[in-house]
């Protein structure tokens, strides 16, 4: 085995081997959209989630079928009919969704019991179950819209879900529900799988949808200059979804969002959106720190937000044991109090456990992440991603194209996030001039 692969395996592995960790026993609802499967990404999808379920999470996969119900309309010459993003199903678009449920679903279970040769998961065996878990009730009449046979979500079996999972078994959740009475409605892929999500409190609700997430300007065509937006706090989502129009395609920026921001602020604390055109997106979000579409949080403000004069002396006594033993430069109150509005913190019960100051260098279009700390009791929680976070979000917004790290001690902790090792040189005129040579620190940079 080559020296080269080693030295790339043994870091990727320990990078993702917290994420592992992590997400065992968790509970993922999924949601495959029909446009997906139609462009035969259904083996692969396949693969992937037996992969993540192999680790220990627990599945709930819910599908759609527009493309599919749409098929069977033209092939009966029958138009599609949609209104306010929901369609209007008539006793004809009823047959033809019932007729397209029961062959996507064959093709799923199909895809999981072919024992996945030629895979990283040849020879495993995943158990997908079926049944009537979700009850259903009628859209009814909207701005004189009658939409007969859709329907909304009334409840989910939540106890008959979970001891399906408790078996081993991944769910299968078609859209479509039954009223007490036995009457079927045709329900949305996007409203089912959130409602289960919130329902079965789940850990993650994650979109493989037609877009790739959502970009920092929606209003502007993709480009390099407007890149997808990793990462959304609930209340950065909501303020976003706020200036939109009203969904009514998937193709529009709200259309799935606006679903992500219901389960966040439902108690689901990550909700995600991904391109399913792209091989292995469910593994390179789940497993990779910077993901690869959209995820709205659900961060309380009050646990991250940028400092205020009254957090000085937190800050001071947060720094202190690092400024003591070198892993930190020390830095006197009046330094932190005149710089006091660079400094991001996270604060649990009324203590800071964590804090990173972003000091700009506009000429140079970057900006240093400095006095990046977070306490002994903390570590390993994740706080010291969620600063990161921050600070990159505080960058972008200034126009800035990278930030940079000086350190002698977390030099791994930052490349096992991006960043890139160069020499002092580098750095801006002005930030060299203020270069500890005898210090001796690595200086790191990450692009943004």
């Amino acid at each position: 085995m080559s020296a080269v692969f080693n030295f790339t395996f043994v870091p990727w592995f320990r990078s993702v081997a917290p994420y592992i960790h992590k997400f065992r026993n968790q509970t993922f609802v999924i949601g495959l959209t029909g446009e997906g499967i139609a462009a035969g990404k259904l083996h692969n999808i396949a693969q992937d989630l037996a992969l993540i379920q192999a680790m220990g999470v627990r599945i709930v996969l819910v599908h759609g079928f527009r493309p599919q119900v749409n098929e069977q309309l033209a092939a009966k010459g029958h138009a599609a009919k949609y209104s306010h993003g929901i369609r209007i199903t008539d006793s004809v678009a009823l047959d033809c969704a019932q007729e397209a449920a029961g062959q996507l679903r064959y093709e799923i279970e199909a895809a999981f019991s072919q024992g996945l040769p030629n895979t990283p998961m040849a020879g495993a065996t995943v158990r997908v179950i079926s049944g009537n878990f979700l009850t259903a009730r009628p859209v009814g009449i909207m701005d004189g819209v009658d939409f007969q046979h859709s329907g909304l979500v009334r409840k989910v079996d939540v106890a008959g879900i979970q001891r399906t999972l408790d078996m081993g078994a991944l769910v299968l959740l078609s859209p479509f529900g039954f009223s007490p009475t036995g009457e079927a409605f045709n329900l949305s892929m996007e409203e089912v799988a959130t409602s289960v999500a919130i329902e079965m409190r789940a850990d993650k609700l994650i979109f493989l949808s037609e877009v790739q997430g959502i970009r920092m300007k929606p209003e502007e065509p993709e480009s390099e200059d407007n890149p997808i937006d990793t990462e959304l706090p609930l209340a950065a989502a909501q303020a976003l979804l706020a200036t939109l129009p009203t969904a009514q395609t998937p193709t529009d920026t709200g259309f799935y969002l606006q679903h992500c921001v219901k389960a966040c602020k439902a108690g689901v604390e990550r909700s995600h959106i991904l391109p399913f055109a792209v091989d292995g997106s469910l593994l390179l979000e789940v497993y990779v720190h910077d993901g690869i579409g959209t995820m709205v949080i659900d961060e309380k403000l009050e646990e991250l937000r940028e400092a205020t004069i009254d957090d000085v002396g937190g800050i001071l006594q947060l720094i202190e044991p690092f400024e003591k033993d070198g892993t930190l430069v020390k830095r006197d109150r009046t330094e932190i109090e005149r710089d006091i509005a660079a400094y991001t913190i996270i604060e649990h019960d009324g203590v800071i456990f964590g804090c990173a100051a972003l000091y700009p260098y506009p000429e140079a279009k970057t900006a240093e992440m400095a006095a990046v700390t977070v306490s002994p009791q903390s570590q390993g929680t994740g706080d010291g991603e969620k600063l990161l976070k921050r600070i990159e979000q505080r960058a972008r917004a200034a126009g800035l194209d990278s930030i940079f790290v000086l350190t002698t001690r977390t030099m791994h902790w930052f490349i096992k996030r991006g960043f890139q090792s160069v020499d002092p040189d580098w750095l801006p005129e002005a930030r060299k001039r203020k270069y500890n040579w005898d210090r001796k620190s690595q200086v790191l940079v990450k692009k943004l």
